[in-house]
Parts: structure tokens; C-alpha cells; sequence
């Protein structure tokens, strides 16, 4: 556009000089043709806008939006229209109690009450993108600050909304999958009406007021706890049974050697642990007394 003026402004320049009283007039020919040149440049440059990848061009002559967007690469447009590049790639909002790491600075993150009355601090990221046929109405209806427009008020609206469902410790534990899910559908279809795709809520993290904390922690405690003793109980209830086993074992044994042993089976074990004893080389003389049944004397000729 700046070279199209340019040579707009030679051009008339070129003609403001051709008067003959004026020792410039010879330069007027010239002035024009440069002027000219310098123009078509200018007309041609403007006419080829080059849209990277990710993106879109959304094309307005005088304040009239044009509906067909320009895609990626090299594209030939009127050089008088003014082309606003949307991003359609994957972005993120993020909303946190981190100040670092929200979109705003400071504490951003979502303070709502449960349905127990008490306040819940919620970090929350959104992942979303804008339909690439819908720009052009977008950029009329909305403008290019769609994300403080749209993106931020209405997540933040919902979550409030749906909040007031559950109670603060639902919301931490076993109710949160659900309420995320729910939040999810009601911001998607919002989203949608006004040319946006939610791709992914992710709560980073509830707080809950440091009560309702050590309230959990102290039900956390009592559940280990419990569950410890009860391991306990069930390691002596084993000990137990196995004592009773081993016991019952004994006494059937005690049993069966009492009724079955005979005084020749006695004699006969005797005489193979004192022939044991004899070969052994630690052993220099075995006296082996003389009981019933008269057992000989063994010596050890080692």
C-alpha cells in the first residue's frame, strides 16, 4: 500500500511540474513513469499475501468482511483490502493461583462455592481453537481478542454454574472426573455457537479450605489405621491356625508312634545309632550299657 501511494504521489507530481515556466518541466516525463512503475510495484506486492501454516487470512475492503478466507501459502487478493491473519492452531488459556503461570498476572484462578457452602479454589487450563470458516464472522462480531471475550468469561461462568452441584469434598475426590466432564459439555456448546472448538478442560488443581484439608486427613489417618489393625488381626488369626496345625500334627504323631513302636522295633533303631556313633571318626570306644534285650559292646579300631 505505501508504494502504491508512493507512485500515486509521483504521478501527480510529475504532472504538477509540467509547466513550461518552470526550469523542472523537462523532469516531468520522467517523474510520471517512475511514479507509475513505483505504483504497479506497490499494486503488485500488496496483490500477493503469503499466509503461514497454522493460520488464516480474513480479507476486509472498507469494513466489509469478505466470507472467503485465505488458505496457507501465496494467495492474490485486491491490493486495497487489509488482511487480518487468525491462528488456528491449538492454544491454551490457563487460569491458576500461580502467578507465573496463568495468562494473567497475579492470582487467577476460579474461586466458586460448593453446594456445602464453602469456597474452592480451582486451576484450570483450557485447550481450544477457532473454525476456520468461521474467522470472517468471528472477526466481525467478536474481533481478534476473542480469548478475553469469549474464552475467559464463559469458562469461567460455567464452572461457577456447575460448581454449586457438589459438595467441597466431592469436588476433590470422587466426584471430580464428573464435574469435569460435565463443566466440559456446557463450555463446549458455548464455544461452538461463537465459532470455537473446545479441544480439552484440564483441572490442574482444587484447593478446599484448610478445615475441610485436615478434616481429610484426619479421615485418611482413622482409614489407615483401621485397615493396619486389621491386617494385624488377620497375621495372628494365621499364627494361630497354623499353631493349631502344628500342634494337631504333633499329637497324631505322638499317636502313631505310641500304638505302633514295638520293643524289637526300639531295639533295632538303638543298634543303628550306636553302629552310627562308632564309625565315627570322633569316636575312640563306645561302651554300650547293658539294658534289656543284652546289646554287645562296639569298639573303634580307628
Amino acid at each position: 500500500m505505501f508504494f502504491i501511494i508512493l507512485g500515486l504521489l509521483l504521478v501527480v507530481a510529475g504532472f504538477a511540474i509540467n509547466t513550461p515556466s518552470l526550469n523542472i518541466s523537462r523532469f516531468s516525463r520522467p517523474v510520471k513513469i517512475a511514479g507509475i512503475l513505483v505504483a504497479l510495484v506497490g499494486a503488485l506486492t500488496a496483490s500477493i499475501r503469503q499466509i503461514d501454516a497454522g493460520t488464516i487470512g480474513v480479507q476486509s475492503l472498507f469494513g466489509k468482511v469478505s466470507t472467503n478466507v485465505l488458505e496457507n501459502g501465496l494467495n492474490f487478493v485486491n491490493p486495497l483490502v487489509e488482511v487480518t491473519v487468525f491462528d488456528t492452531k491449538t492454544q491454551n488459556y490457563t487460569m491458576s493461583a500461580t502467578a507465573a503461570e496463568g495468562e494473567q498476572s497475579g492470582d487467577d484462578a476460579i474461586r466458586v462455592l460448593s453446594a456445602d457452602g464453602l469456597e474452592v479454589v480451582i486451576d484450570l487450563t483450557v485447550l481450544y481453537k477457532i473454525v476456520p470458516s468461521s474467522a470472517p464472522t468471528i472477526y466481525q462480531q467478536i474481533g481478534r481478542d476473542y480469548k478475553d471475550k469469549i474464552v475467559r468469561p464463559v469458562t469461567r461462568t460455567r464452572i461457577r454454574d456447575n460448581a454449586v452441584y457438589y459438595d467441597a469434598v466431592s469436588l476433590y475426590s470422587k466426584k471430580r472426573d464428573e464435574f469435569q466432564d460435565r463443566i466440559y459439555k456446557t463450555i463446549d456448546k458455548d464455544f461452538k455457537e461463537r465459532g470455537l472448538i473446545l479441544e480439552q478442560l484440564l483441572i490442574r488443581n482444587i484447593n478446599l479450605p484448610e478445615s475441610v484439608k485436615k478434616t481429610i486427613e484426619s479421615k485418611i489417618n482413622a482409614e489407615q489405621d483401621a485397615q493396619k489393625m486389621e491386617f494385624v488381626l488377620q497375621k495372628e488369626q494365621q499364627e494361630a491356625e497354623r499353631k493349631r496345625v502344628e500342634a494337631k500334627g504333633i499329637s497324631d504323631y505322638q499317636t502313631i508312634i505310641a500304638t505302633s513302636l514295638t520293643d524289637r522295633q526300639l531295639q533295632y533303631e538303638l543298634i543303628k545309632a550306636q553302629k552310627e556313633l562308632a564309625e565315627s571318626p570322633n569316636t575312640k570306644i563306645v561302651i554300650l550299657g547293658g539294658g534289656k534285650g543284652g546289646i554287645p559292646l562296639i569298639l573303634n579300631d580307628k
